[in-house]
């Protein structure tokens, strides 16, 4: 695929083309590649859906848009999108990579769609990166209820139980308010992880939810 290609299919025509070609460069392909652009990408991500979210869900609470904000965001989701467009055949990969089906590994796609978020942005700024954001996610979003969420405590139990780990613990750290109007401030504490994840929310079930969504979005972006 060339780039012009993939352009149409991403929606937006780089000014500065070599980002483009950054985003798409895997570390296994040495240096530069995309890292520092996931990681600007990543935090433009979450900007952006959380600011969404905030302003299209004017009656949903903090717990609950946490919830939803770390199931938009989620490695899963972002590789589908990849896949959608096909970034896997633009990919450049290292050739222990490419001969280990790299072009198709969940990780290596989402992060090479972080990275081209953070490389519109770097190309054109925040209007140009959240336009590209409202267009690919906007199914996900108007889809995005509670109910059809898988509760994250139990994502959060299954990650670890694949991967051999103990279970995560919760504590209650601090409540506020009065008695019908309390919110509960929730720490997840995992063993890998020396800092906990905090979670709030108007019951301890809903603080501890929003922590471990917390967790799951830390452990996603780490793996």
């Amino acid at each position: 695929m060339n780039s012009s290609d993939l352009e149409r299919r991403l929606g937006y025509a780089f000014d500065d083309p070599s980002l483009l070609t950054l985003a798409l460069t895997h570390r296994s392909a040495g240096t530069p590649n995309n890292e520092r652009l996931e990681f600007l990408g990543d935090a433009v991500l979450g900007y952006v859906i959380g600011n969404i979210l905030f302003s299209e869900r004017p009656n949903d609470r903090e717990d609950t848009l946490t919830l939803l904000r770390a199931s938009l965001v989620r490695r899963e989701m972002l590789a589908d999108i990849a896949t959608s467009l096909e970034l896997g055949s633009a990919l450049k990969l290292g050739a222990s990579a490419a001969s280990s089906g790299g072009h198709r590994r969940a990780s290596i796609l989402a992060d090479a769609l972080e990275a081209i978020i953070g490389a519109i942005h770097e190309d054109s700024g925040l209007d140009a990166a959240r336009a590209f954001i409202q267009r690919h996610w906007r199914s996900a979003i108007d889809a995005a209820e509670m109910e059809n969420l898988k509760d994250s405590k139990t994502r959060l139990q299954e990650w670890l139980q694949g991967r051999g780990e103990a279970l995560p613990s919760y504590t209650v750290v601090a409540t506020e308010g009065a008695e019908h109007q309390k919110s509960y401030e929730v720490h997840c504490h995992i063993e890998r992880e020396a800092e906990p994840a905090v979670g709030v929310g108007r019951s301890r079930r809903a603080a501890e939810k929003a922590a471990a969504a917390a967790m799951l979005e830390r452990l996603e972006r780490l793996s």
